[in-house]
Parts: structure tokens; C-alpha cells; sequence
């Protein structure tokens, strides 16, 4: 028992089978829980959470599941971790990702189990993902240069990621939207110029897609509703002095005609302040903090519309948008890059009132208002959006196109089969093993939707042996059928990420041979 005294007390250690074990459970539990939202007939999760509030969110996106679980289980994190990446890198197949690295160590297990080293299964993995992704290089399909076509090939990518999701009754329209959004960027990922306002009431369908940047406040009183060929300049500055602040400053006084004195000096510091914004040549100042009546009644004077508070998104948006720079001092107006724009003007939405800036500068921007029937409707509704919007600006950058419908991951399977077949030793179990786990996506597709997924996978694999096939499952009509026709695409850089990284991680966990835990800290007594 002497060795056993290297770790302080109440640490633990797992060794060999027991940690890979509790590695691979733990792995496979999660790919489980997400298993069930994969594919068009995925179902939703309902998350709640133990703050506050208990807030309830309802979502079908892999990452946002995972990233609100709190997980004990090392090799679990791992499996967070990728699909949090997945969703930053392309923004879909978060769930996928899981699911195939989670069926990698299912049958990583059964491999382990017959006496292969993992060292060895990871090889034959790295060989079988290197030759799945050759097999997906070769059958991809690149519609660049033809840009109708291109366009069709966006809005399929579009439908079939928006098909697993809340929006998948409306999918033609919101297709749209994401595609014209995403057209309007011309080639550019950064999908901050893509704003999304959600407004509860009417129903999804009402969503719609507006050029030009609608900042959600209300235009002040007394001040102009609407503005042609504005000039705007964002601020972040503090309009809220012309009164003495009694409450945080000591002044000493004998008369009370001497805090009327500060008071007008105070006064005349605003004014200047003011005049000297307005020296600008604007007429539409925005800023980040509140703005007091006084201020507020200069600038109506000066016929110029002042909004306060526009949120921190909001303003770093406008300005962006505008094309101007967000100004905090108003020294030297020459130096003060203005942001500009053809019309301001007040809409409605529901019975919210915006404020909505058309013909701006950067023509990418554009501005998508979500409604729909309550707040967890459209939080998730904006959550599909975004993973549409994500795989549509990164299939524009690389327009390579495959099909849908589990068709991937069969010729992927076939190729790597064949791999395996040439590969002498004991590496080709491993890659068969890898085999097994792509067409396991498929399965779990059919398994989802409730089809008989053992007939479906054997039709689908035999239909794959023919030269040229583009069969995979139509969940719709619950047979096997032809993905091209069907319009199922997806992007080829969504599934090549899905592969590396599931490997990856599959890799990772499988390294592993032993877990330590570190002892808990004691909580000393307050008393």
C-alpha cells in the first residue's frame, strides 16, 4: 500500500480496461443522447435550467445541447468540445459529428475487446478517413461557374440543413431568405453584417428579409421620424450631465443661487458638448449611453435625430454597416470618419416600433426579422437560421457540393470496405470497423423516422455497388431513394470537417489508458 501514497488523499486514479472503458461509456452515452436529432425526422430536446428562472430552451442543434450539459465524464468533453468547434468552424452537422466519432468507439470497443491494440486501430482509422475523404473528392460536384445553378445548389444545401429543424414546414421560404442574406455578402463569411431580429407575435412564415439595417429602439420625441441622405455619427459618450449630480458630489456652498451657478455651468458644458457634434454636419447622431432632455432638446432643435442607447451589438453593427467609426471625442470634426445613408425612417413591426436605415454604404448588410408564435420558438428558429446561413456563406467560399440523405457517408463506406479488403493484417479490421461506423449515420437517419433501418442500409449498399448510383434514404416516402432528384445537397466542407474531427477526437479518447482525479477541494468552515 506504500505506492498508493503518491496522490493526496481522495484522489483516484483509473487504470487500462477501467478507463478506457469509462471513456468509451461515457463517449458513446453521449452520442446516444444526441443521436435522436439527427435527420428530418429528428426530434427536439427541452433543456432546463437549474438557475434562475429555470429557463427552458427547446432546441434540435447538437452543440446547443451539449454545450449546456454539465458533464463529469473526461472523454465526454472531448465530444462537447468537437461539436462546439464543428459549430464555429461551418455552423452545421454538430450533431453528425458526435454521432460518428461516439459509433468510432463503439466499435473501437468491440476491436479492443478482441485483442487489437489501440495504437493499431488508430492507424487503420487514420488510412480509412484519408480514403473516405478521397472517395468524397471525387464524386463532389462544383457549379461555380454556372451561377444559376450555383444558386439552386444553395438553396437545396439550405433546405436539407433547415430540414431537420423547427423551420422545416416553412424551408422554401426561409431557404430563401438565407440564400438571398448570404448572395448579398458576395463571398464574404463574416456574418456579422447579417442582423436577425426576433419579434414574437404573427407566425414564422411572416419572417422576412429586409436590405438595409433596422436598429431595434424608438425615435425620441419632438425629432424628426424621417431622414433622407443621413449622416450619421455613432458615439459612445456620456450625455447625461446637465444637472448636478447631488447624490455623488460634495460641493460646499453658502446660497443656494451658488448650486444654481454649477447648474448653468454645467449646462453650458452640455451645450457645448452639443455644438460641437453638431458641428459635424449631421443629422442623425446615435450613441451607446442615455442622452438627457436637455441634450436631447438641442438636437431637436438643430433638426437632428438623436437615438440613445442603442446596444452594444447594435451600435458596433451600425456603424460597421454605415461604414462609419464609432467616435467617443468631438475635438476635431474633420478626423470623425461619418456613416451614411440614403433614408432613416420609423417602421412597425407587430406593435414595436424600429428604427429602419435602407441604402446603406456596405451593400452586404441586410437585416432578417424573425416572428413567430413565443420567445422559444424563435430563439431556436434563429439557432437553424444561423447554422443555414453558416453552411451557405462557407459553400459560396468552396463551392464544392455533394448530395444528402446518408448518400455521403455509403460512398464512403463502399471505398473504405474496399481499403480494407486490399489492407493486409490486422490493421483492415480497424478499417472495416470504420466502415461500419459511416453507414451507421444512415441507419440512425432511418432509425429516427421510424423505418426499418436493416432492409434500408442493405437496399441502400447494394444500390452503391452500381457505378454512378445517387441513391440514399428519402425519409419522406420511407424507401430508398434518388438523392439528386429529391434536391438533398450539402455542403462538401460541412461533411469533411464531420470526418476529420470525429476521427480526430475518436482518436483521442481511444489514447487513453488510464484517468486521474484530482482530490476534491476542502471547503474550510466559515464558522
Amino acid at each position: 500500500m506504500a505506492v498508493e501514497r503518491i496522490f493526496k488523499d481522495e484522489a483516484s486514479e483509473e487504470k487500462g480496461e477501467r478507463a478506457r472503458l469509462a471513456s468509451f461509456v461515457g463517449a458513446m452515452a453521449i452520442a446516444d443522447l444526441v443521436k435522436t436529432t439527427l435527420g428530418p425526422k429528428g426530434m427536439d430536446k427541452i433543456l432546463q435550467s437549474t438557475g434562475r428562472g429555470h429557463t427552458v430552451t427547446v432546441t434540435n442543434d447538437g452543440a446547443t445541447i451539449l454545450k449546456s450539459l454539465h458533464i463529469d465524464n473526461a472523454a465526454a468533453k472531448v465530444l462537447v468540445d468537437i461539436s462546439k468547434v464543428q459549430d464555429d468552424e461551418v455552423g452545421d452537422g454538430t450533431t453528425s459529428v458526435v454521432v460518428l466519432a461516439g459509433e468510432l468507439l463503439r466499435e473501437a470497443e468491440k476491436l479492443v475487446a478482441s485483442k487489437i491494440h489501440p495504437m493499431t486501430i488508430i492507424s487503420g482509422y487514420r488510412m480509412a478517413a484519408e480514403c473516405a475523404r478521397n472517395a468524397l473528392l471525387q464524386k463532389v460536384v462544383d457549379n461555380k461557374a454556372d451561377s444559376e445553378k450555383f444558386k439552386s445548389d444553395l438553396m437545396k444545401i439550405a433546405m436539407t440543413t433547415l430540414s431537420s429543424k423547427i423551420l422545416s414546414q416553412d424551408k422554401e421560404h426561409f431557404a430563401q431568405l438565407a440564400v438571398d442574406a448570404v448572395m448579398r455578402l458576395k463571398g464574404s463569411t463574416n456574418l456579422e453584417a447579417i442582423q436577425i431580429i426576433k419579434k414574437p407575435g404573427g407566425s414564422l412564415k411572416d419572417s422576412f428579409l429586409d436590405e438595409g439595417f433596422i436598429l431595434d429602439k424608438k425615435i425620441g420625441l419632438g425629432q424628426p421620424k424621417r431622414i433622407e441622405n443621413a449622416k450619421i455619427l455613432v458615439a459612445n459618450t456620456a450625455m447625461d450631465t446637465d444637472k448636478v449630480k447631488i447624490y455623488g458630489a460634495r460641493v460646499r456652498v453658502d446660497s443656494m443661487s451658488k448650486v444654481a451657478e454649477i447648474e448653468g455651468a454645467e449646462k453650458e458644458k452640455m451645450r457645448e458638448k452639443v455644438q460641437k457634434i453638431i458641428a459635424h454636419g449631421i443629422n442623425c447622431f446615435v450613441n451607446r449611453q442615455l442622452i438627457y432632455n436637455f441634450p436631447e432638446e438641442l438636437f431637436a432643435d438643430a433638426g437632428i435625430l438623436a437615438i440613445e442607447h442603442a446596444d452594444f451589438d447594435g451600435i458596433e453593427r451600425l456603424a460597421l454597416v454605415t461604414g462609419g467609426e464609432i467616435a467617443s471625442t468631438f475635438d476635431n470634426p474633420e478626423s470623425v470618419k461619418l456613416g451614411h445613408c440614403k433614408l432613416i425612417e420609423e417602421i412597425m413591426i407587430g406593435e414595436d416600433k424600429l428604427i429602419h436605415f435602407s441604402g446603406v454604404e456596405l451593400g452586404q448588410a441586410c437585416t432578417i426579422v424573425l416572428r413567430g408564435a413565443s420567445h422559444h420558438v424563435l430563439d431556436e428558429a434563429e439557432r437553424s437560421l444561423h447554422d443555414a446561413l453558416c453552411v451557405l456563406s462557407q459553400t459560396v467560399n468552396d463551392s464544392r457540393v455533394l448530395l444528402g440523405g446518408g448518400w455521403p457517408e455509403m460512398i464512403m463506406a463502399k471505398e473504405v470496405d474496399e481499403l480494407a479488403r486490399k489492407t493486409p493484417g490486422k490493421k483492415s479490421h480497424a478499417i472495416e470497423a470504420f466502415s461500419r461506423a459511416l453507414s451507421a449515420i444512415p441507419t440512425i437517419i432511418a432509425d429516427n423516422a421510424g423505418l426499418d433501418s436493416a432492409e434500408l442500409i442493405a437496399k441502400l449498399r447494394a444500390e452503391h455497388h452500381k457505378e454512378g448510383c445517387t441513391a440514399g434514404i428519402d425519409v419522406i416516402s420511407g424507401a430508398v431513394g434518388d438523392m439528386a432528384e429529391r434536391g438533398i445537397s450539402e455542403s462538401f466542407k460541412v461533411k469533411q470537417a464531420v470526418l476529420l474531427s470525429a476521427t480526430e477526437a475518436a482518436e483521442m479518447i481511444l489514447r487513453v489508458d488510464e484517468i486521474i482525479t484530482c482530490a476534491p477541494r476542502k471547503r474550510e468552515d466559515r464558522m
